[in-house]
């Protein structure tokens, strides 16, 4: 037979004092393509740089001399890992943004603001990536060669609509899924959830 609860000053009971169950997490939609493109994208640019660094400096360490094309290629990779980051952000809806007004406000204001910002940044990538198409044809027409080694430019500029272009769907997918409220997801910095974590002793 269970116990009465006990009384507690005031009138209130154990029952009452117990604190009150953690509401699940909600399901937040993912995206559709696996982000684990771009992080393993990532993994092998990064790579790539720490190896052409360590040899060139290997390089010129021994013989006094460097190889031409390292500082050329290591530029672009620099930039690739800069834009294949950045399409990762937008899909994880964890570009910077002001968090006083980004985040604050009812769950409907902060999705608002989160699907506004997406489609911005679809808008303005889907402008570079049909402009730079007009650049790629230009090196490609006009046979422009790089600056350092020599090697056709287009090599270079060709992924910048492509990556452009993967960034715009990738805004357009967060777009489509509303974007999500700083409540909505538990590993938001301005999360309940992360608030109450940073707050424990």
């Amino acid at each position: 037979m269970p116990l009465p609860p006990q009384p507690t000053r005031r009138g209130a009971t154990v029952a009452d004092a117990r604190p009150a169950p953690l509401r699940p997490a909600p399901a937040v939609a993912q995206p559709r393509v696996p982000l684990a493109i771009e992080d393993w994208l990532t993994v092998v640019i990064m790579a790539l740089l720490a190896l052409i660094t360590f040899a060139n400096v290997l390089v010129r360490y021994f013989t006094s001399a460097s190889f031409a094309w390292t500082e050329e290629v290591s530029v672009f990779l620099m930039i690739v890992l800069a834009m294949v980051a950045g399409s990762a952000a937008v899909a994880r809806n964890r570009h910077i943004r002001i968090e006083f007004f980004a985040d604050g406000g009812t769950p409907r204001r902060q999705r608002a603001l989160a699907t506004f910002g997406a489609a911005m940044v679809a808008l303005l990538f889907g402008l570079i990536a049909v402009l730079s198409v007009r650049l790629v044809w230009d090196d490609v027409q006009y046979g422009e060669t790089s600056p350092g080694i020599g090697v056709p430019q287009w090599w270079y500029s060709i992924w910048l609509p492509i990556i452009s272009a993967a960034i715009t769907l990738r805004a357009l997918g967060l777009m489509l899924r509303r974007g999500r409220a700083a409540g909505d997801d538990p590993k938001a910095p301005t999360s309940p959830e992360v608030r109450a974590e940073e707050r424990a002793p």
